[in-house]
C-alpha cells in the first residue's frame, strides 16, 4: 500500500488528513510540536507538557466517523468561560490528564488515537520542548512561534527560521519519512506550521534519505508577518529551500473572486490572494483546479487566535493527490 506522509499542522494539515483517510493508502502524519498560542500556552507554561492542538485536530481528522460521534465532537470543544479554562479545548485538557495518568505524553497520544481509533498513524515531529525563533529582514528576531504567527508589528519579510534549542526528530517522523512513497507539504502558514518541522535536526537529511515524491500544496492567502507580497513562485522556493530539492507536484488553486465581506476580512489581516506566477516553469508539474471549499469557517466562541476563513476543499485535494500519485506510478513503471 503506498505511505503517504503528511509533513505539517493546523487547519492544513487537517484538511488533507480529513480526505485521504477514505482513500487506499496508509497514513502519517509528522506534526509541529512548537504551537505557543492560545490552549497550547497554559499547556506549555502551566502543565509543562508539549503543544497538542495540531495533535489533536489530527486525531480528529483520522477519526473514525462511524463511531465515536459524541467523543469527536467533545475532542473539538472549546471552554468559552472559566478563569484559567477559557480558550482551552477539551480534546487538549484530556491528553493532558492521560499524560498525568501515564507519566508519558508520548504514551497519552498514543492511547487517544487508540480510543478514536484513527485510520493511519500520528507522529510528533520532536519530543523536545522547543520554542521557533525568527529572523526578519530588519534584523529584529522574534521568538515563540503564537508571536510569529500573529505579530504585533510589521518586521518586513520573514528570512530565517530555527528553534531554540535545537530540537531533535524523533524516531516515529524519521522513520515515516524514510520509508515514505509519497512526502506532502501544505497547505497552512508556510513557516509557523510547514517550515516548522523543516528546522528540526535531522529532518532535511530524512528527506534526502527518502526516495518519495514531494507534493506541495500552495496556500490560498498570503499570511502577514510571514508571508507578505508572497507569490506562488516565493512559496516553492522558499519550502524547496528547507527541504534542500524542488517539489515534484505543485498544486494549486485555479483564479477564484472573493466576496467584498471575506474580501474586507482578510484585508484587516493584511492577507491577500496568491498569485499564480508557477505556468512558465518546467521544473515541476503544475495541478491547478478548482480545490476551494464552498464552506465559510468562523471561530468558535472563546477562540482567541486567528483563523483562515476559506480553506481547501479535504474530497477535492484528495482526488488530485490520488491522481497525481496514480499518474507518477504509471510512469515509473
Amino acid at each position: 500500500m503506498t505511505h503517504m506522509v503528511i509533513i505539517g499542522g493546523g487547519t492544513g494539515t487537517y484538511t488533507v488528513l480529513r480526505g485521504l483517510k477514505n482513500c487506499p493508502v496508509d497514513l502519517t502524519a509528522v506534526v509541529s510540536m512548537m504551537d505557543s498560542g492560545g490552549s497550547n500556552r497554559v499547556l506549555r507554561d502551566e502543565f509543562g507538557l508539549l503543544p497538542t492542538s495540531d495533535i489533536r485536530q489530527c486525531i480528529i481528522a483520522l477519526a473514525n466517523e462511524e463511531q465515536n460521534e459524541l467523543l469527536r465532537n467533545l475532542f473539538t470543544y472549546r471552554f468559552s468561560q472559566g478563569v484559567g479554562i477559557s480558550g482551552m479545548t477539551f480534546g487538549n485538557l484530556f491528553m493532558a490528564a492521560l499524560t498525568d495518568m501515564y507519566g508519558s505524553q508520548k504514551r497519552g497520544i498514543e492511547e487517544t488515537c487508540k480510543l478514536l481509533g484513527i485510520k493511519g498513524t500520528i507522529a510528533p515531529v520532536t519530543y523536545d520542548s522547543v520554542h521557533l525563533i525568527a529572523r526578519y529582514e530588519n534584523g529584529k528576531e522574534i521568538l515563540g512561534e503564537h508571536f510569529i504567527d500573529e505579530p504585533m508589528n510589521s518586521n518586513g519579510s520573514l528570512v530565517e527560521l530555527s528553534t531554540v534549542p535545537r530540537a531533535e526528530l524523533s524516531d516515529e517522523a524519521r522513520g515515516a519519512i524514510e520509508s515514505a512513497d509519497v512526502l506532502i507539504f501544505g497547505p497552512g502558514d508556510l513557516f509557523t506550521s510547514t517550515i516548522a518541522n523543516l528546522v528540526v535536526k535531522g529532518v532535511p537529511e530524512a528527506i534526502q534519505k527518502s526516495k518519495a515524491k514531494i507534493f506541495y500544496i500552495v496556500n490560498l492567502m498570503t499570511k502577514h508577518g510571514q508571508t507578505d507580497g508572497f507569490t506562488a513562485r516565493d512559496h516553492v522556493e522558499t519550502i524547496a529551500r528547507y527541504i534542500g530539492r524542488k517539489p515534484d507536484i505543485c498544486f494549486i488553486q485555479e483564479p477564484f473572486t472573493l466576496s467584498e465581506d471575506i474580501k474586507n476580512r482578510y484585508l484587516e489581516e493584511n492577507a491577500h490572494v496568491v498569485k499564480n506566477d508557477l505556468k512558465n516553469q518546467t521544473e515541476y508539474t503544475i495541478v491547478e483546479s478548482d480545490f476551494l471549499s464552498n464552506a465559510v469557517f468562523e471561530k468558535q466562541k472563546g477562540d482567541t487566535l486567528v483563523r483562515s476563513l476559506i480553506r481547501h476543499d479535504s474530497d477535492k485535494l484528495a482526488n488530485a493527490i490520488i491522481s497525481a500519485w496514480m499518474t507518477v506510478s504509471s510512469a515509473k513503471s
